[in-house]
């Protein structure tokens, strides 16, 4: 029979522990308790976050209201990342979190837009997506399902993530969660089974529970101190090592987008958020000093600097299981990749839907433990491929950084992915890979890899044909954008903070 656990402990809040939190009050059975445990705040690198669309989803699963999220969180919308000098200097692309044109045959469309390309009749790719168009012109647009252009748009947000970790911690507590103030000083585990059995906090209270989840940061008390997991060092393939994160004063318009701008040893992120703009810099230690990489950054802001620049120092990778006994690692303490995709809340996201879906009960199934840690594994492998393609596929050589990123060595997965599309102009997607074949080519092409080949069967229409098509295509996109109203606009009568001069500005 099945036992169900009685209590599940949290350790940690910010927003691994406060995702984690929420979720658990809305899903569990009333029986389990939850409770969660929030020390000194760690590991968070920025002081904006952006996020990508599956975010919506897990908000609406929470029963969150949009506009009560976003006035609360300082919340700007976002339709995707604009890349400025990756594949070369003075070059820029944008991933949008939209569908490129439409399959007007077999074929699909990205291969009669490659064929075209070929013969010279192909305006530019971006031609083709609605976001990219909506991002050029600062305008916004929802989704609208039916015939028309805003069919092929999705959305996420930039807000500030420790206001996210607070609204949760709100939705959280109203439903029966259960927060301890204190800071961690011990685990206890069982002497025979290894099993974790209790926390111990600073003012000697003892927690025990059945189920622990490790949102400790990049200390992972629990999974890496006291179980001693292993953690898989990736700096091999992504060698950013640094970070150095610093709020700026709000600037207008309000872009509906993030910025990732390559540097002389890594990048530097622009999130706008309502109130401020949220600005940092990745880089390579083996290539810059600190003091450097801080003047770079604070040189390179679009208002005045809040603050002095924070340092985060972090090792990307994972851990080599995410589930070890009785403890789940979430968040920073299950791995950490660079946010150059905006993936960090997503990854959380994943745990813990994850969590959800195969929640174990007192008997601790061994092959569950071990599916879980399959999938997570999966998760991260994903998006590293996709993070390493941006540093991979580029023509940059003017520093040494970009000199060892071109010698860096790649996966496998991903040689064969690049190997595919230079050869054929294919994209083969998995279905549970977060990144699908419209973000694999706003990035390829954007990092101008261009193929050689393209599918035969878009040879069945005859090229004025497909120009035609081409260009009706490219009118409807372009009426759609020009009748979408600012992002500032949107956000003036869609989140009343803004109109009214309250919380949100």
């Amino acid at each position: 029979m099945t036992t169900p656990l009685e209590h599940i402990v949290i350790a940690g809040g910010g927003a691994a522990g406060w995702m984690c939190a929420a979720a658990l009050a809305k899903f569990v059975p009333s029986s389990t308790r939850v409770t969660l445990i929030e020390f000194e705040e760690i590991g968070i690198i920025g002081v904006g976050e952006a996020s990508i669309p599956p975010l919506t989803t897990f908000n609406r699963l929470l029963g969150i209201d949009e506009r009560d999220f976003m006035v609360h969180t300082r919340g700007t919308f976002k339709l995707g990342i604009e890349f400025v000098d990756w594949s070369r200097k003075g070059a820029r692309y944008m991933h949008a979190f939209a569908r490129h044109g439409s399959d007007f045959d077999v074929a699909g469309f990205h291969a009669c837009w490659l064929r075209a390309r070929k013969l010279g009749i192909a305006p530019d790719l971006s031609t083709f997506n609605l976001g990219t168009r909506l991002t050029a012109q600062n305008r916004f647009a929802f989704p609208k399902a039916g015939p028309t252009p805003l069919s092929t748009l999705s959305y996420a947000y930039h807000f500030d993530a420790g206001l996210y970790a607070q609204y949760l911690r709100g939705f959280a507590e109203a439903r029966s969660v259960q927060r301890l103030e204190g800071k961690i000083t011990g685990v206890a585990t069982d002497s025979a089974t290894g099993y974790v059995t209790t926390l111990r906090l600073d003012d000697g209270r003892e927690v025990s529970g059945d189920l622990f989840i490790d949102c400790t940061g990049f200390r992972a008390l629990l999974t890496g101190g006291a179980l001693g997991t292993a953690y898989d060092d990736w700096t091999g393939l992504l060698p950013c090592d640094r970070a150095v994160a610093v709020p700026s004063a709000r600037t207008t318009p309000l872009t509906p987008y993030t910025r990732a701008t390559a540097r002389e040893a890594g990048w530097q992120w622009r999130i706008p958020l309502q109130h401020r703009t949220g600005n940092g810099y990745v880089y390579s230690s083996a290539h810059l000093s600190d003091e450097a990489a801080a003047k770079v950054l604070l040189g390179n802001l679009d208002g005045e600097a809040l603050g002095d620049p924070r340092l985060v120092k972090f090792k990307t990778g994972v851990r080599r299981e995410a589930w070890v006994k009785n403890v789940i690692a979430m968040g920073l303490a299950c791995g950490f990749l660079e946010p150059l995709e905006s993936t960090a809340i997503h990854l959380i996201q994943k745990s813990v839907l994850n969590l959800i879906q195969m929640m174990p009960d007192k008997g601790y199934s061994e092959a569950l433990r071990q599916q879980y840690n399959r999938q997570i594994r999966f998760e991260y492998e994903d998006v590293r491929d996709f993070l390493v393609l941006h540093y991979k596929a580029t023509v940059r050589d003017d520093s040494p950084f970009w000199r060892d990123m071109a010698a860096q060595t790649i996966s496998d997965s991903l040689q064969h992915r690049l190997d595919l599309f230079r050869d054929t102009g294919r994209i083969v997607v998995e279905s549970r890979e977060l990144f699908k074949l419209d973000s694999w080519l706003s990035v390829l092409i954007g990092q101008e890899v261009i193929p050689t080949g393209y599918d035969p069967l878009a040879e069945r229409m005859g090229a004025d044909e497909l120009q035609r098509n081409l260009a009706l295509m490219a009118e409807a996109l372009a009426a759609a954008a020009r009748q979408a109203p600012t992002h500032d606009d949107v956000l003036k009568t869609y989140c009343a903070a803004l109109a009214a001069g309250g919380v949100g500005v």
